[in-house]
């Protein structure tokens, strides 16, 4: 059983920055593909960054501004957001999806509120 718990958001101005951790519980990084994804209300989960064998892959709306990556000996990953803008307030939930059971094993965090406002 991973274990992931997300932390780091808050309210930002847009333009302003945020940095969202997700502590896993153990060292999963090498076993596991991991992604943030974010939802807002009425609307599906949305992937927004991931990082498969260390190689990252973003959404368009994202790429350039968010930026993902990982700390293996704290067992952390992180989505480090940049410029953000109006668009961007959701719930940001961290994932770990084993690459070829993904059914079986794929991990959500609580979720983490960012909201983007002057």
């Amino acid at each position: 059983q991973v274990q992931l718990v997300e932390s780091g958001g808050g309210l930002v101005q847009p333009g302003g920055s945020l940095r969202l951790s997700c502590a896993a519980s153990g060292k999963i990084f090498s076993i596991y593909d991991m992604g943030w994804h974010r939802q807002v209300p009425g609307k599906p989960r949305e992937l927004v960054a991931a990082i498969t064998s260390g190689s990252t892959s973003y959404a368009d709306s994202v790429k350039g501004r968010f930026t993902i990556s990982t700390d293996n000996a704290m067992s952390t990953v992180y989505l480090q957001m940049n410029s953000l803008k109006p668009e961007d307030p959701a719930v940001y939930y961290c994932n770990a999806v084993h690459p070829t059971y993904s059914l079986r094993y794929n991990y959500w965090g609580q979720g983490t509120q960012v909201t983007v406002s002057s």
